[in-house]
C-alpha cells in the first residue's frame, strides 16, 4: 500500500519579472509554488488556491515603474483572504513603502534586490506563524467548551493529565486520582467514563468520607429486605448500579479497615454478595478511586491495606494544584465570572488589573472550589461592572524566587507569558500587546522557553 502524499504549504509569487518568477519558483522546493503576473491573476489564484504565505511585487503592471497597483493587490488579498501573511518587495522608496505596506496589512517587507536565501528565511517563518495562528484560531474556536471531563483548562501541567488520562481510559484498567481537595477529581473522573468504551453504560459516584461506617457497607453493596432494622425492601448498592460503567470511589482512603476487605474480595472475583444475601452477584464495572490523603503513608501506618492499593491503583495520575497550573487561575476566574454573571442576572461584566494581579498571586489553599466561591461571592457584592481585588477579598502574596539572575528572569518570563495568554484567551497578537513585545519576540520566547499558546 502507497503512502499517501504529503501536501506542500501553498506559497504564492506575485512577480512581473519572468526571470524573477523563475529563479523564486526553483528556490522554493518544500513549498507548492504558484505564481502570478498581475492583480487580477494574483486575486483568482487567492480565490482558488488560499495560499498561507504570498511575496508580492509592489511593482505591478500597468504601474510596473510605481507602487499603486501592488498596495491595491495587497489590500484585495487580505480582503479576500485575512490571515494571509504577505510578504511586500519593492525598491520603490523602500523605507516609505515598507511603512505603508506594514500599516495597510503586510506581514513583512523585504528590499530589492532579493537575496533569496534572506527571503527564504523570511517566508519559512511566515509559514511557521500562519500555522501557530491556525491553530490559536482553532483552540480560540473551542472556547466555551471543555476539554477532557468537562474540565476547563490551557496549562501545560494539566493538560499532561488530561493527554495521560485520554491514554489509559480505553485500557479496562483501575485509574487512582491523587490531588489535594477542590482539583477536579470527580471531573477527570468522568473524564475516564467518557472516554472509554463503557461510556454508554452509568457512571456512578459515591464519596467514601460523606457516609457513615455503618452506612457505607449498605451504600456499596446493597441490601437484601430484612437484613437489618429498617430495610424494608431490597436495595441495590452502588456497585450493582454501576454494572457496564464506571464506579468513582472518592475520598478512598476514608473506608474503614473490615470493609476495605470486602471490597478487595469484589475486585479479585467480581462478584458482591448484599447484606443479608447468600446469593452472590456477578458485576462488571471499572473502579476508578480519588483520594487527597497519603495514601504511601496510611499504608505504612497499616490505615490502608496493600493489596487493596494494588487493586485499585493499576494507573496512578497525581494532579497538580491550581497553584501549580500555570495561567489557570485567570482563565478559570473569566469562566466562573460569566457563568455567575449570566445565572443571577448581575450586571458585572469583567475582571479590574488589580483583580487579575490579585488572582495570579494568590496561592489558592482551596484549588478550584476555592476560586469558584470567591467569584460567585465576589459577582453577587460587586458595586460595579468591574470585579475588584477588594471584592475578591485578595491581597497579594509574597513569594520565593532563585536568586541566579537567569533563573529569575526565566521564572519571571514564563509567568508572566503564560498569564497574559491566560488573560488574552490564547490570542497571539493581544498577549504580545499586554506584554508590551512584538509578535515576532513573543514566538521567539515561546519557543525559547518551549510554550504553547
Amino acid at each position: 500500500m502507497t503512502a499517501k502524499p504529503k501536501l506542500l504549504p501553498k506559497l504564492l509569487i506575485v512577480e512581473d519579472d519572468a526571470g524573477l518568477q523563475r529563479q523564486l519558483r526553483w528556490a522554493y522546493e518544500g513549498y507548492d509554488v504558484v505564481v502570478a503576473s498581475d492583480r487580477a491573476t494574483a486575486l483568482d489564484a487567492v480565490r482558488a488556491e488560499e495560499p498561507d504565505v504570498v511575496t508580492l511585487d509592489l511593482g505591478l503592471p500597468p504601474d510596473p515603474d510605481g507602487t499603486s497597483e501592488g498596495f491595491a493587490t495587497l489590500q484585495a488579498i487580505l480582503s479576500l483572504k485575512p490571515d494571509t501573511k504577505v510578504i511586500v518587495a519593492s525598491g520603490h522608496g523602500a523605507r516609505e513603502s515598507a511603512l505603508r505596506a506594514i500599516a495597510e496589512g503586510a506581514w513583512d517587507f523585504y528590499a530589492k534586490p532579493i537575496d533569496i536565501d534572506a527571503l527564504g528565511l523570511i517566508v519559512a517563518r511566515a509559514f511557521h506563524v500562519h500555522a501557530l495562528e491556525a491553530e490559536n484560531r482553532r483552540l480560540a474556536e473551542r472556547a466555551g467548551t471543555t476539554v477532557l471531563g468537562g474540565m476547563i483548562t490551557a496549562a501545560p501541567e494539566m493538560l499532561k493529565v488530561t493527554r495521560t488520562i485520554e491514554r489509559v481510559a480505553g485500557a479496562d484498567v483501575s485509574v487512582m486520582l491523587l490531588g489535594a481537595s477542590g482539583t477536579g477529581k470527580e471531573l477527570l473522573a468522568r473524564g475516564v467514563h467518557d472516554s472509554s468504551p463503557r461510556r454508554n453504560g452509568a457512571f456512578v459516584a459515591i464519596n467514601c468520607a460523606a457516609i457513615p461506617e455503618t452506612l457505607l457497607e449498605s451504600e456499596l453493596f446493597g441490601h437484601e429486605k430484612g437484613a437489618f432494622t429498617g430495610a424494608v425492601k431490597t436495595t441495590e448498592g452502588k456497585i450493582e448500579l454501576a454494572q457496564g460503567g464506571t464506579l468513582f470511589l472518592d475520598e478512598v482512603g476514608d473506608i474503614p479497615l473490615p470493609l476495605q476487605v470486602k471490597l478487595l474480595r469484589f475486585l479479585q472475583e467480581r462478584v458482591i454478595e448484599r447484606i443479608g444475601g447468600r446469593k452472590p452477584i456477578a458485576v462488571d464495572t471499572r473502579i476508578v478511586c480519588a483520594t487527597h490523603q497519603d495514601i504511601d503513608a496510611m499504608i505504612a501506618d497499616g490505615r490502608f491495606r496493600e493489596d487493596l492499593y494494588y487493586r485499585l491503583a493499576e494507573i496512578v495520575v497525581r494532579i497538580p494544584s491550581l497553584a501549580e497550573r500555570s495561567g489557570d487561575a485567570g482563565l478559570l476566574a473569566q469562566h466562573f465570572l460569566k457563568k455567575y454573571a449570566k445565572t443571577m442576572h448581575s450586571s458585572v461584566t469583567g475582571l479590574s488589573p488589580d483583580a487579575r494581579a490579585a488572582i495570579d498571586a494568590w496561592g489558592w489553599p482551596g484549588n478550584v472550589r476555592e476560586l469558584e466561591n470567591r467569584m460567585k461571592r465576589a459577582v453577587i457584592m460587586a458595586e460595579g461592572k468591574l470585579l475588584t481585588a477588594a471584592d475578591l477579598d485578595l491581597a497579594g502574596d509574597a513569594e520565593d524566587v532563585p536568586l541566579n539572575l537567569r533563573s529569575v528572569r526565566e521564572v519571571a518570563d514564563r509567568k508572566a507569558i503564560r498569564h497574559a495568554l491566560a488573560r488574552a484567551d490564547g490570542n497571539i497578537s493581544n498577549t504580545a500587546k499586554l506584554l508590551g513585545v512584538s509578535r515576532p519576540t513573543l514566538y521567539d520566547l515561546l519557543k525559547s522557553y518551549d510554550l504553547h499558546a
